[in-house]
């Protein structure tokens, strides 16, 4: 089927969401190819029932979910258990300013592994606003839900990740365990 002959507001709706999934994928999967096969899975499932879709409450946040399955899907398909980009670990701004690498390293694969066990909407939140650098209101979008409950999310999503990683409440108040969620 050509862009041509699909639906305006699917095509829309691929345009506007297609890059923040690729990028949430691979995000998931360390794998570029892999990310886009996934994707395009989950768009080809959204279009074959684009019309039931669109008549659900919440299309932006059933588009999410049919996205979440078939990432994690191929993942197990490939035998391979979702990366979250340890990798990312390396690449942190965090590394590029501390006078001890290592250690920092050692907090961001600690953080990457406690993001991991975060519930799927928390865990979510938290890769698209501080690793993808989206505004709650963009998040809001392309999950479904609103700012308000992006913002909700992302304080139970730290509180969580302070709590996992053992940083006390007087280190946030300083600002040291919320720069590591940044």
């Amino acid at each position: 089927m050509t862009n041509q002959q699909l639906p305006v507001d699917f095509s829309a709706f691929h345009h506007m969401h297609r890059p923040v999934y690729l990028r949430w994928a691979q995000t998931i999967l360390n794998h570029r190819a892999d990310a886009e096969e996934a994707v395009d899975a989950a768009f080809e499932q959204l279009l074959m029932i684009w019309t039931a879709v669109l008549s659900k409450e919440n299309p932006a946040a059933y588009a999410w979910s049919v996205l979440r399955s078939r990432t994690f899907d191929l993942a197990r398909a490939r035998t391979r258990r979702p990366a979250l980009l340890e990798a990312a670990a390396f690449e942190t701004v965090a590394l590029t300013r501390t006078a001890d690498p290592i250690g920092q390293l050692e907090e961001s694969l600690a953080l990457f592994h406690a993001v991991r066990q975060l519930p799927p909407r928390q865990m979510d939140v938290m890769l698209l606003l501080h690793l993808h650098g989206l505004t709650p209101a963009q998040i809001g979008d392309h999950l479904g839900i609103t700012a308000a409950a992006v913002r909700s999310t992302a304080r139970h999503a730290k509180r969580r990740l302070r709590h996992t990683l053992g940083l006390a409440a007087e280190q946030t108040e300083e600002g040291h365990a919320d720069d590591i969620a940044h």
